[in-house]
């Protein structure tokens, strides 16, 4: 019941939010369901892509803080974000898809025993693609419904994130002890860490690196990354687990959309801990999730000030037909 229940969500750093709308909206086919500004800094936008319905385990969040540099990616840094598709077909579509629509990518490749496609966007941030073809574990998402990727191909969700990191021994005994996940599987450098239903919504990939020099964030790189438990009675649970093992927690912090703990639990490395619910449709409804500017009840007073902060940016789709690219 108090055990982890997998990826909830990944949050990572844009130079553009408008670009970053564009390409996972009409290169990937993910489903912007909430456009919002960061709650610690009013200025800057939030922008959750997800699956159809917004469930957990399948959102991939960004900021675009103004000013900010180009990261640099190296060791101490959640370094990949993985997204689910359903088979090895998806993949083939999917290398044919970004080489049509020139985006980087390194080809379909095996890790783990699973088929992956890992790929670049237009700031460097790393992602793959992995397949569930063969794979039990965490229940994937529902594919966006109105959007441009054909239903059998599309992304379902969040796979494992690919940490690197320096202090490996640490880190797999914090991994194991604290966070009680099992290391599954392991090829060279790389380690294979599942918890609770496992699969690919369920998995870390913590690859051993002292070689590179530190990672350093801004826009490219990832922010921080969230796990799921049930509700807030989970949530208050880890809060004295966190704190009992030593950790500094930000203690519960109330995001709207989900209810939220932050630890930072290596040098880099900020995990948050995120409830399944409320979810993103308390105050849109389903058929234009993501279209206007959505604030938390806190800054709904201060909305004139934001809106003139914060650039418009056009994410109206339920006016639009999006045909199916079958190639």
């Amino acid at each position: 019941m108090y055990g982890l229940k997998g990826m909830h969500h990944v949050t990572a750093i844009t130079s553009s939010a408008e670009k970053n709308y564009e390409f996972f909206t009409y290169v990937l086919g993910m489903r912007l369901v909430k456009k919002t500004v960061n709650q610690d800094d009013i200025q800057t936008y939030h922008l959750f892509f997800a699956d159809d319905e917004g469930n957990p385990g399948t959102d991939m969040t960004f900021f675009d803080f103004p000013g900010i540099p180009k990261g640099q990616h190296g060791t101490n840094e959640i370094y990949r974000t993985s997204f689910r598709v359903p088979s090895d077909a998806a993949l083939d579509y999917w290398a044919k898809r970004f080489n049509r629509l020139e985006v980087e990518n390194e080809g379909i490749q095996e890790q783990f025993g699973v088929k992956t496609l890992p790929f670049t966007d237009f700031d460097d941030q790393q992602y793959q693609l992995v397949s569930d073809e063969g794979l039990d574990g965490v229940e994937a998402g529902i594919p966006w419904q109105d959007g441009p990727i054909p239903l059998e191909y599309a992304i379902t969700g969040l796979g494992p994130i690919h940490v690197r990191i320096a202090n490996f021994d640490y880190f797999k005994e914090m991994m194991e002890k604290v966070l009680q996940f099992k290391e599954i599987d392991t090829d060279g450098d790389y380690h294979l860490f599942e918890v609770g239903e496992g699969g690919n919504g369920a998995r870390v990939i913590v690859e051993k690196n002292d070689d590179l020099p530190n990672a350093r964030q801004g826009y490219g790189t990832v922010h921080h990354s969230a796990f799921r438990v049930e509700n807030r009675d989970v949530l208050d649970h880890w809060t004295k687990r966190m704190e009992g093992f030593g950790f500094r927690t930000s203690g519960y912090v109330n995001r709207h959309f989900f209810e939220s703990l932050y630890a930072g639990v290596a040098p880099q490395i900020l995990f948050e801990f995120a409830t399944d619910g409320p979810g993103f449709m308390g105050d849109e409804p389903y058929e234009t999730l993501g279209e206007k500017l959505s604030l938390p009840p806190f800054l709904e007073s201060e909305r004139e000030q934001i809106e003139k902060m914060v650039r418009p940016i056009d994410t109206v789709r339920s006016t639009k037909t999006l045909e199916k690219e079958y190639e």
